[in-house]
């Protein structure tokens, strides 16, 4: 089906997308780490529950961890080995979780699922809940909640825009993986009850726009190159022409949004009966000796990563987990993989703003750029002063998606993005009843 342009938004950014750094390396399988460290919470909502304990034997598939309720997610061991314990660790973002930590005994004993005996809408649903599957696009939502809307749906959008700079797993997907990726795409729908499917992937990626014209049941949507074009309710204007009103849900417009990647996974659950215990993920940056796109068992630590990539350069300033736009700078080069990582960063000097904040200047220019049409100059001017309600109400805070795109116009250097972060999560505070 040829492709057809989609819509475009006003505001946002239109940053160096630097893809060209990792975009041309093939996806690349790397071996797993002697110790695996799986943490419990891979995902938004509640930890999983461990079901196994220290000197456990386990298997590359088996089900180490289940789910604590409709918002969680089964975890699955990455490798084959012994449980040497349950330990506290740090995640890239700063939170302390516990992990399931792996001796692997380089045999790779696996299991799979019980192949299904019928596919259709419950089972593929039962399927990717079973398997552990959730976005992998970043937020790490359950997949089986979003294919559970409370509303009437009629069209599955498909993130395939990949806006964040550097990053190019799911690029690679596309053009690598293009009848998998199709095919798992196709039971999502079904999953919905849907038969409109619209793909939308941005301009700058013309091979894999080609790669999924061959389909006829697929509509392709050429984007423009514009950040954050992978926003939930952006993707959904410029591939529909739909608007998700303010404060509600997608759909709400009739559509349901899966990425890339969690369509790849979906395709690997149901036709190879195969549980999500590994993802690929770009390393890039002008401060890592080899770039790749590469296939990580979960639970790998990161600083083995760096090292199969030939090191980080001497003159690396910053390592970031995920994008410049949305990820978190790594304050160590030491973490353990998890479901929601599609990148490692690392970023020389001239990568890097190292200007300090001066003053607001006044300028509106964080107003002007911002997707969700917020203020964030007062957002950040009523949380400094510990208003946060004020924030919310003049400012509207929560409706903000963290994009970044502030932070990146404001010629002041103000930390836009991490005050709006503070904001929020003292007004989450407050509404569970606290100070």
């Amino acid at each position: 089906m040829k492709a057809i342009k989609g819509k475009f938004f006003s505001r946002g950014v239109h940053p160096s997308d630097m893809k060209d750094i990792a975009k041309d390396f093939p996806i690349e399988e790397m071996k797993p780490s002697d110790v695996i460290g799986i943490s419990i919470c891979q995902h938004i909502g509640k930890p999983a529950e461990p079901i196994v304990q220290k000197d456990d034997y386990v298997k590359r598939g088996q089900l180490i961890a289940k789910a604590s309720g409709f918002v969680s997610a089964n975890i699955y061991s990455s490798v084959s080995g012994t449980v040497i314990g349950i330990e506290k660790h740090h995640t890239q973002n700063g939170q302390v979780h516990d992990f399931i930590m792996i001796k692997n005994d380089g045999l790779d004993e696996t299991v799979s699922l019980e192949p299904l005996k019928e596919i259709n809408s419950q089972t593929i649903k039962d399927r990717i809940a079973e398997a552990g599957l959730v976005g992998m696009g970043g937020a790490g939502f359950p997949t089986v909640v979003k294919l559970s809307p409370k509303t009437p749906v009629d069209t599955l959008v498909i993130n395939g825009a990949e806006c964040e700079p550097y990053l190019t797993c799911d690029y690679r997907l596309m053009i690598e993986k293009t009848n998998e990726v199709a095919e798992g795409i196709r039971l999502l729908a079904k999953s919905i009850g849907v038969s409109k499917i619209m793909l939308g992937i941005e301009a700058n990626k013309p091979d894999a726009i080609a790669a999924f014209e061959q389909f006829d049941d697929i509509q392709v949507v050429i984007l423009k190159k514009r950040y954050p074009m992978g926003s939930e309710k952006h993707l959904i204007y410029c591939t529909t022409g739909r608007k998700v009103p303010t404060g509600k849900l997608p759909s709400d417009a009739g559509c349901v949004v899966q990425n890339i990647a969690t369509a790849f996974a979906t395709y690997e659950a149901v036709c190879l009966n195969k549980p999500l215990y590994e993802r690929v993920l770009t390393v890039s940056g002008k401060a890592i000796t080899s770039p790749k796109n590469l296939l990580v068992r979960f639970g790998t630590s990161t600083d083995e990563i760096f090292a199969y990539c030939g090191g980080i350069k001497d003159d690396a300033l910053m390592l970031v987990s995920g994008g410049p736009m949305m990820g978190a700078a790594m304050i160590s080069d030491k973490y353990y993989t998890k479901k929601a990582d599609s990148g490692l960063l690392a970023l020389t000097k001239e990568e890097v703003c190292l200007a300090e904040p001066t003053p607001c200047l006044h300028c509106g220019k964080c107003a002007d750029v911002c997707p969700m049409h917020l203020l964030p100059m007062e957002i950040t001017f009523y949380t400094l002063a510990g208003d946060y309600d004020m924030a919310n109400k003049i400012g509207g805070v929560m409706n903000c998606i963290s994009c970044g795109c502030c932070s990146y116009v404001c010629p002041a250097k103000r930390p836009l993005v991490q005050n709006i972060a503070l904001c929020k999560s003292k007004l989450a505070q407050k509404a569970k009843g606290g100070k």
